[in-house]
């Protein structure tokens, strides 16, 4: 295993983009190394790479910003429990880890739907944007009964009032989304969120 480690450090070594980089260092200080990889180059990273339960928890424990993003593309759902589903949650720094791990992994968990009403529950404003961004995938596969609805009614608008702007920015998402594909629940929401 530190083989393939190895071999994917030399990958993104090769791939590294020091302008990037450096914005990105400037910006934040969540990771202890940053190469500045380009999410479509690290898919192609990945594709050369066999999904691998154990590569991704090994990638995942890096303080290295790709290699927690080649994590969420190589992590296999099956071998994915709850339980590491919230310590990667309590991990997760950034807005970027948040989005990326939603959609290359959170949303296709096949316990999803009940973890984002979790997730969206915490006091910890960045496992709310896990929470959120991951019921947006959901939301856009269908995946909403009238009880999910009247949570994530109930539990958006409160996050709304009292959330950030970068918060605010991903519920309103979260209400288009919402309003798209649950036309009739969301005549409940007021008509700024519609």
């Amino acid at each position: 295993m530190n083989d393939t480690i190895i071999q994917i450090k030399k990958e993104l070594r090769a791939n590294m983009n020091g302008v990037a980089s450096e914005s990105m260092g400037r910006k934040s200080e969540d990771y202890r190394v940053n190469f500045g990889v380009e999410i479509p180059r690290l898919h192609n990273i990945a594709s050369e790479f066999e999904a691998s339960h154990e590569l991704a928890q090994q990638l995942w424990k890096e303080s290295v910003r790709e290699c927690r993003i080649l994590a969420t593309i190589l992590q296999p759902v099956e071998s994915f429990l709850p339980e590491i589903a919230d310590i990667w949650v309590d991990d997760i720094r950034t807005l970027e880890l948040a989005q990326i791990a939603s959609l290359n992994l959170f949303s296709r968990l096949p316990y999803a739907s009940d973890k984002v009403f979790e997730w969206i529950a915490s006091e910890r404003e960045i496992t709310q944007q896990c929470g959120y961004l991951t019921l947006c995938h959901l939301m856009r596969q269908g995946e909403m009964n009238e009880r999910s609805a009247d949570e994530f009614i109930d539990q958006a608008l409160t996050a709304y009032a009292g959330g950030s702007m970068m918060l605010q920015r991903t519920l309103m998402r979260a209400f288009a989304i919402f309003a798209e594909n649950n036309p009739a629940a969301a005549k409940r929401l007021p008509k700024e969120f519609r």
